[in-house]
């Protein structure tokens, strides 16, 4: 099989690797397609070396056909269409005692604290694997994980049909947010500096606005009759997104911090303390979330394929982070690696 191994910051190599054989309670997958995402991104530049070892093989977003099947393993037969559940939790620590495994004090995330989904064979514990729908095409099927994130999302947020909604940041996982927000009814308006991701959003219905020439608090207030936002998600991972997504919120409006912020970051909390805002965080999803977000995908709610920008052989892994890194005219990328063996 082939694999995309990370070596050291902005070094990737795709290499030859014999298959493992699932053992019990697991299963080996043909991974079909791979995803790069934000967090993929943080470790091709070193940011995240104190957990990803040397010669690790990253990734987390895909889809694949289930290729054998361990001893002792029910439900699953070969060549059914699956997604993984990337989250390997303790059960142990506080958060798993209450309920919150998505957020274990000891996660292991594959793709960055164990083997990942950059690979063309992949073995997996049985129980991280989701079924997929035999007609949901593979390449989307690849987007079922940032969609539960968006889904987790948008829960935590508390998103009604009333509501209206910014969403600063219009990657990715933004536009998910935005158009899952919609979907629950409300009224979103997408804050985004880049011009290809504002045309994405509004060809997907999507109000979109450039911050550098819209006064965003106050066309918040005009779409509102001076209100204020109910909710706001902070998914730029900027400086300025996170003063934006305060200054629009109304009394007791809800920021939902989705951004990975990689240093401290200024914040008017005299306006948290006026306004009686309200602050959560959200990181990861649950097994609902994803259950939730294949049901969204295959029923074309998330229009998957028109945020796919690229399909590319996994053979170039390398030219494909550095499109990404550069930005400009790409949202999503996905590595192909049904042919990788061949």
């Amino acid at each position: 099989m082939k694999a995309v191994v990370y070596r050291s910051a902005r070094q990737l190599e795709v290499e030859r690797r014999a298959p493992e054989p699932p053992g019990p309670g697991q299963l080996r997958i043909a991974v079909a397609y791979t995803g790069i995402c934000g967090t993929d991104l943080h470790v091709y530049h070193g940011d995240m070396d104190a957990r990803v070892g040397a010669a690790a093989v990253i990734g987390h977003e895909m889809s694949g056909r289930v290729a054998e099947v361990g001893p002792d393993v029910t439900g699953f037969a070969v060549g059914q269409p699956v997604t993984v559940l990337p989250t390997r939790y303790c059960g142990r620590c506080v958060a798993c005692r209450r309920g919150d495994s998505h957020i274990c004090h000891a996660m292991n995330f594959l793709g960055v604290d164990s083997p990942g989904a950059m690979q063309s064979s992949w073995t997996v514990p049985a129980d991280l694997v989701v079924p997929l729908p035999d007609e949901l095409p593979l390449d989307e099927a690849a987007l079922v994980e940032p969609v539960a994130v968006a889904v987790h999302d948008v829960r935590r947020g508390r998103v009604t049909a009333t509501d209206q909604v910014v969403v600063v940041g219009g990657g990715p996982v933004g536009v998910l947010i935005a158009t899952v927000a919609r979907h629950r009814g409300a009224r979103v308006l997408l804050v985004e500096p880049d011009p290809f991701r504002r045309s994405v959003a509004a060809g997907l219905g999507i109000d979109a606005v450039d911050p550098g020439d819209t006064d965003v608090p106050a066309l918040v207030d005009e779409r509102t009759d001076g209100a204020g936002a109910d909710v706001a998600f902070e998914v730029s991972g900027s400086a300025a997104g996170v003063g934006t997504a305060v200054d629009v919120l109304t009394t007791r409006g809800r920021l939902v911090m989705v951004a990975i912020h990689p240093q401290p970051r200024p914040v008017n909390l005299h306006r948290v303390f006026w306004r009686e805002l309200e602050l959560l965080g959200a990181r990861l999803y649950r097994r609902e979330d994803m259950v939730e977000a294949v049901g969204l995908v295959a029923s074309g709610v998330v229009p998957a394929r028109r945020l796919i920008s690229r399909v590319v052989p996994v053979d170039e892994a390398a030219s494909a982070f550095t499109a990404l890194e550069a930005g400009g005219g790409v949202l999503k990328v996905l590595l192909d690696l049904r042919e990788a063996d061949r």
